[in-house]
C-alpha cells in the first residue's frame, strides 16, 4: 500500500484534535499504520531492522502495538551511512524524488546527513505551523533570522516555516553582529529566531555598541538548539537584554521540529503530538517511567515518510507533567522543558553533572560574561574546571569573582568545583549550537 501523502499534509483543524485525547491516540494509531505499510518493504533499513527483530508489521494495529518494535538509536544512523555512503539505507524511494539535504551539527559526534522528499519537507512545514501558532506568531510580525544558511536544517525549516505562515521574513546571513542588529533595527522586526548563545551575544555586542534592545520593535525571541531557553537564569538574562519574551523550541535535524513552548504555558514544551508519538522510558531499563518522572525522550515521526525514524532514542531528558492542561489541550507537555542529555551526564568524584546544571548556576551570576566546561581524567577519575569570563567592567576583580563562583556551584551542586579566570574576550562565541564543553 502507498501512503497517501494527502492524508499528511492536507491542513488539519488540530486546535480541536489537541482537545481531545482520544482523537490524538486515534489520528497517531491511523498514521502509523499507514507509516509502515509504506516503508516496508521499500525502505532497506526498516525493512532489514524489523526482519532481524522478528516483527510482523502487519501485527501493529494500534499504539499499543508499537513496543513491539525495536528501539533505534543515532549509532545505527551513523553505521548505516558509513556502510552505505553518503546517505545510508533509510531512504523510502529512489534517490530522485528527493529535494533537501541537510545534516546534524555534530555536537555530539559525527555529523549525519538527511534527505527530505517535497512531501516530507511540506510535513516538516506543518509542524512549523503549529509551532508558530503556540508561540503566539501574529500576521503582522517580522522575523528576523541571524544565522548563516549552512546544512543546518532548524533555521532552514523556521525561515520558510514563517513565510509560509504568511510573515515578512529577513535573513541575516553572511552578516557580523553588529551590522545583524542594524539589519534587524532598520527592518523593524518583531521576532528573532536563533540559539540562546546568540541572543546573548547580540545583547553583548549591542551593549558594546551603545544600542538599547530594550527600545528595539522585538516582542519575542523564538530560540532552540540548545537548552538554554529551558533555564531559568539564561532565558532571565535574555528577557532582560532584550525585554522581550523568550520561547523555548525543540527538535532534531533527523526527527523534525515537533516541541515548543506556547506563549500562554511557559516553562515547559507541548510535543506536536498529530505529527508524532512520543515516549518517555528509563534510560536504563527501557521501560515507560512513571507519570512525573524523568526519563529519555523516544520519538516516532508520522509525517516524515521519505526517511522516516521509529521508537528513536533522542538522548534528551524530560518529565511529563501530571498537571491538568489550563486550557484544555490534552497534548503531553514537558514540565521544564529539555531538562538535560542521558549521553551529556558526566560523573565528578561519584556525583552525576549536567552540563546544563553548571549553566543554570553560572547565568545567574551577571558578572560572568561567558563559561567553559573543561574536564579531563586523572588517575582514572574525571575532573572538572570551570573556566570563566569576566565582564569587562570587573576584569579586575577576577580573584572575587573566581571565590563567587566556586560558592555557587559547590551550594547548588553539593562539591566543590574547580574555576579558573580568563581574560576578557577570550573565550569564543557561537553562531549555531555552542561547544561549552571541553575535555582534554
Amino acid at each position: 500500500m502507498l501512503l497517501n501523502q494527502a492524508s499528511i499534509h492536507v491542513t488539519v483543524d488540530f486546535e480541536t484534535i489537541w482537545q481531545d485525547r482520544a482523537q490524538i491516540q486515534e489520528t497517531q494509531s491511523r498514521r502509523l499504520v499507514e507509516l509502515l505499510q509504506t516503508i516496508v518493504p521499500r525502505n532497506r533499513f526498516w525493512t532489514s531492522k524489523f526482519k532481524a527483530a522478528d516483527v510482523d508489521v502487519a501485527s501493529i494495529k494500534t499504539l499499543d502495538d508499537l513496543q513491539k518494535l525495536p528501539l533505534t538509536n543515532k549509532q545505527e544512523i551513523v553505521e548505516s551511512q558509513t556502510e552505505q555512503p553518503p546517505y545510508g539505507a533509510n531512504l523510502t524511494f529512489p534517490s530522485t524524488r528527493y529535494r533537501r539535504l541537510h545534516q546534524t551539527s555534530g555536537t555530539t559526534g559525527r555529523p549525519i546527513r538527511w534527505m527530505d522528499t517535497q512531501e516530507s519537507w511540506d510535513w516538516f512545514m506543518e509542524c512549523w505551523r503549529q509551532i508558530y501558532t503556540l508561540a503566539g506568531l501574529q500576521s503582522w510580525d517580522r522575523l528576523f533570522f541571524p544565522f548563516s544558511f549552512g546544512p543546518f536544517i532548524g533555521f532552514w525549516a523556521a525561515f520558510e516555516g514563517a513565510g509560509r505562515f504568511g510573515n515578512f521574513c529577513i535573513a541575516g546571513g553572511g552578516m557580523s553582529t553588529s551590522v545583524r542588529l542594524q539589519c534587524m533595527i532598520e527592518n523593524e522586526a518583531t521576532v528573532v529566531c536563533c540559539t540562546p548563545t546568540y541572543a546573548m551575544r547580540m545583547a553583548e555586542v549591542a551593549a558594546q555598541e551603545g544600542i538599547d534592545l530594550k527600545e528595539t520593535s522585538v516582542r519575542m525571541l523564538v530560540v532552540a538548539g540548545e537548552p538554554g531557553g529551558a533555564i531559568p537564569a539564561t532565558r532571565a538574562r535574555i528577557e532582560e537584554a532584550w525585554e522581550a519574551r523568550v520561547i523555548d523550541h525543540w527538535g532534531m535535524t533527523e526527527i523534525g521540529s515537533l516541541g515548543v513552548e506556547s506563549e500562554d504555558r511557559p516553562g515547559g514544551l507541548y510535543l506536536l503530538e498529530t505529527e508524532c508519538i512520543a515516549e518517555i522510558l528509563n534510560p536504563e531499563t527501557l521501560t515507560p517511567v512513571a507519570p512525573g518522572e524523568v526519563g529519555e525522550l523516544v520519538i516516532t515521526n508520522l509525517g516524515r515518510v521519505g526517511s522516516p525514524l521509529i521508537r528513536y532514542r533522542t538522548r534528551d531528558l524530560v518529565k511529563a507533567s501530571t498537571t491538568p492542561d489550563p486550557f484544555g489541550r490534552q497534548l503531553t507537555w514537558l514540565d521544564g522543558g529539555i531538562i538535560g542529555r542521558s549521553d551529556d551526564m558526566v560523573i565528578v568524584r561519584g556525583n552525576n553533572v549536567f552540563p546544563s546544571s553548571i549553566e543554570a548556576v553560572i547565568r545567574e551570576i551577571p558578572d560572568v560574561a561567558e563559561f567553559r566546561i573543561e574536564l579531563k581524567t586523572v588517575r582514572a577519575m574525571q575532573e572538572l574546571c570551570v573556566a570563566v569570563e569576566p565582564c569587562t567592567e570587573v576584569a579586575e576583580q577576577s580573584v572575587q569573582l573566581i571565590e563567587t563562583v566556586k560558592t555557587a556551584l559547590r551550594q547548588r551542586l553539593g562539591f566543590a568545583v574547580d574555576v579558573r579566570s580568563v581574560a576578557p574576550g577570550e573565550l569564543p562565541r557561537f553562531e549555531l549550537k555552542s561547544r561549552r564543553i571541553v575535555r582534554e
